[in-house]
């Protein structure tokens, strides 16, 4: 896996909404069983340039998210396999029970892009702000729950979940983030991908933050800190195996998200080591007990401590102290 990291990241890859309509436009051709769904955000999203090609696979449902799942879940049921997408606490906080009853209980499959989570969502402010999304998701039985990196683990994403029958959520900024991998690199659902091998501590982050955590074990590096770090973009499930083996030679594990401590990436992290009475002392670093503000989102990134410098400063205070 390390050969398909780039060298370079510091390029801003193509603008992820860009990447997930590019990559419905491609499935829709191949079978017209699949319809996309939106809350009024064609324009935000892209979505709306389908109706070119696709004017019968669109359908905007109005701000109505709920209502979205539940066409979802009647779309499912007829045979189709559904695309939905709105800001990530209207695809999951606002339309909880439609998902768990019209989507998990009933057994139909809806798949969600959830844009712009965490500090991404940037100046629409707290309202639109989730950093709650993943805890839901996961709460769902049977649900998959990813964040992906950059634009090659998204294609991915789409292209594998589209042949999965279930509830499957994709949170994941609608703009352009840093490119991790190489464009022929190749996941699995549910491993963790190591990225960089180490021996002292295990970096564990999803989605965007990914990048940052790379810049972290190269500066951690010259200060002889050598750092292990795996992408672990299938939250659920998760790569428990991965988890136990890396406990067994590194001596601290921390996880890093864009998103709550509470119930996220470092939650199912936390359940592993207790579950299986690994003796490993874990870092938890995401957003704890805050609500979301209104900023640009490099601005708001600093503020809620997900920056590269404050992260890696709390790294560098929790090796101290153990």
């Amino acid at each position: 896996m390390l050969s398909q990291v780039k060298q370079d990241r510091t390029k801003m890859g193509q603008e992820l909404r860009a990447v997930f309509v590019a990559t419905l436009d491609e499935l829709i051709t191949k079978n017209q069983k699949v319809i996309t769904l939106e809350a009024d955000l064609g324009s935000a999203s892209g979505f709306a340039n389908l109706t070119q090609k696709h004017s019968q696979q669109l359908i905007n449902v109005g701000i109505s998210e709920a209502n979205m799942m539940g066409v979802a879940s009647g779309l499912s049921l007829t045979g189709h396999i559904p695309f939905c997408h709105t800001f990530a606490p209207f695809a999951t906080r606002r339309a909880f029970d439609q998902l768990f009853i019209s989507g998990g209980y009933a057994q139909t499959t809806i798949n969600i892009f959830g844009s712009d989570p965490g500090f991404a969502v940037g100046p629409n402010g707290g309202t639109h702000t989730s950093w709650e999304d993943v805890t839901l998701m996961r709460m769902i039985p049977n649900s998959i729950v990813c964040d992906p990196a950059d634009g090659i683990q998204l294609a991915w994403l789409i292209r594998e979940l589209a042949d999965k029958a279930g509830i499957h959520y994709i949170r994941a900024n609608r703009k352009a983030v840093r490119e991790v991998y190489e464009t022929d690199a190749r996941f699995e659902l549910g491993k963790g991908n190591i990225l960089k091998q180490g021996r002292h501590i295990v970096l564990f982050a999803a989605g965007q933050l990914v990048s940052e955590t790379l810049d972290i074990a190269e500066e951690l590096a010259l200060k002889g800190i050598d750092v292990t770090v795996v992408d672990m973009f299938t939250i659920k499930p998760l790569d428990s195996n991965l988890v136990i083996e890396l406990s067994k030679t590194h001596d601290l594990m921390i996880s890093i998200e864009n998103h709550s401590v509470t119930g996220g990436l470092g939650s199912a992290i936390a359940d592993v080591i207790a579950e299986t009475g690994i003796n490993a002392k874990l870092l938890k670093i995401g957003v704890n007990e805050r609500f979301g503000q209104v900023g640009c989102p490099d601005y708001l990134q600093d503020e809620f401590g997900l920056s590269k410098d404050k992260m890696q400063a709390k790294i560098l205070d929790f090796i101290n102290k153990v």
